[in-house]
């Protein structure tokens, strides 16, 4: 088994660490336009690595891509990927890049392989959460998802670009525009994340959930803000984010109908973003390996995975799943 993982952030990194760290996969090839960081992953990785930089070799030889790129830059690996009928798992989170991927899925269909979208923190788990949450309702109204934190600084690159474009919900058979950084709500967060205020933004993960859930009335996506982080969206950062983020979190509320009557679900996890969000990209390429993905053609991980199998491997690797009750929970 052979496994490619395009990107050597903080992300990508991590990735090819946890598929190594398995016997399952035989060898990672790690690519990366940046020599310098590849030799430095490499001195930790062992001999099953093999790392590639640009200028790449014309082939690429994989049972299953992860790309971990920045955002703008996976498309083409996806159409790459598609071209040469493998399995693909894509971490971004760019509304724009992940909508034009969704326009290949009558070619990943015709190819018969998988496509995952947004296999990472938010969307990815936040995905997987809300197909587990939506086993304990009969009939799925609302989800709301949020996230606080981000992960290297690409992913904080895409978050500060988000508070300053179109937000999309999902209300009532149709897409509603709101500007960024409007919407504030106080979610609560498993700890020590806590409460914080969370606002619109140009999110994907609407999408991908009214891909999986067509019959919810309204569905949200929110990311944690301060005042100056909306007040400098529309600017250039004001200063380079860290190499990785600290402490981040995913919420994800659902309600709906069991047995007649309103109920709400509140799941969530906290964990740094990269690495929650490299462990759910290892995992699903994993499940890409031994047949376990769902279905082929291209969707988000609600609609790829059985959600308890997912997450009780995302458990064993650390990541705990917390469920709010009584006065924790706030609708």
């Amino acid at each position: 088994m052979r496994v490619a993982v395009l990107g050597a952030g903080a992300v990508g990194a991590r990735v090819a660490r946890q598929l190594l760290s398995g016997d399952l996969v035989d060898q990672v090839v790690l690519r990366d336009t940046d020599a310098d960081r590849l030799a430095w992953v490499s001195r930790s990785l062992g001999d099953r690595l093999i790392i590639e930089h640009a200028p790449f070799p014309a082939s690429l030889e994989a049972d299953v891509v992860v790309v971990a790129t920045p955002g703008g830059t996976q498309l083409p690996a996806v159409v790459d990927a598609l071209a040469h009928q493998r399995p693909v798992i894509t971490t971004g989170d760019g509304l724009a890049e992940t909508v034009a991927m969704l326009k290949l899925a009558p070619q990943a269909q015709e190819a018969g392989v998988s496509v995952v979208l947004g296999a990472g923190f938010a969307p990815g788990l936040s995905c997987v959460l809300a197909a587990h949450g939506a086993m304990w309702l009969d009939h799925v109204e609302e989800i709301h998802v949020a996230k606080a934190g981000t992960g290297g600084p690409a992913c904080a690159l895409v978050h500060h670009r988000a508070l300053s474009r179109i937000a999309y919900d999902w209300r009532q058979g149709q897409w509603a525009r709101n500007p960024g950084g409007s919407g504030r709500s106080l979610c609560w967060f498993p700890e020590p994340v806590g409460p914080q205020d969370c606002y619109r933004a140009a999110l994907v993960g609407p999408v991908l959930l009214h891909h999986a859930f067509p019959q919810a009335e309204w569905i949200t996506s929110r990311v944690s803000a301060t005042r100056r982080d909306r007040l400098s969206a529309p600017l250039p950062m004001l200063a380079p984010p860290h190499s990785e983020g600290g402490p981040g979190a995913i919420r994800v509320e659902l309600q709906g109908k069991q047995n007649g009557a309103h109920k709400a679900v509140v799941l969530g996890v906290t964990e740094r973003p990269a690495v929650a969000a490299a462990t759910v990209a290892a995992i699903a390429a994993e499940w890409a390996l031994t047949g376990r993905l769902k279905k082929q053609g291209m969707a988000g991980l609600a609609e790829m995975v059985d959600p308890v199998g997912f997450l009780h491997d995302v458990q064993a690797r650390g990541l705990v799943v917390e469920i709010f009750e009584g006065d924790h929970a706030p609708t």
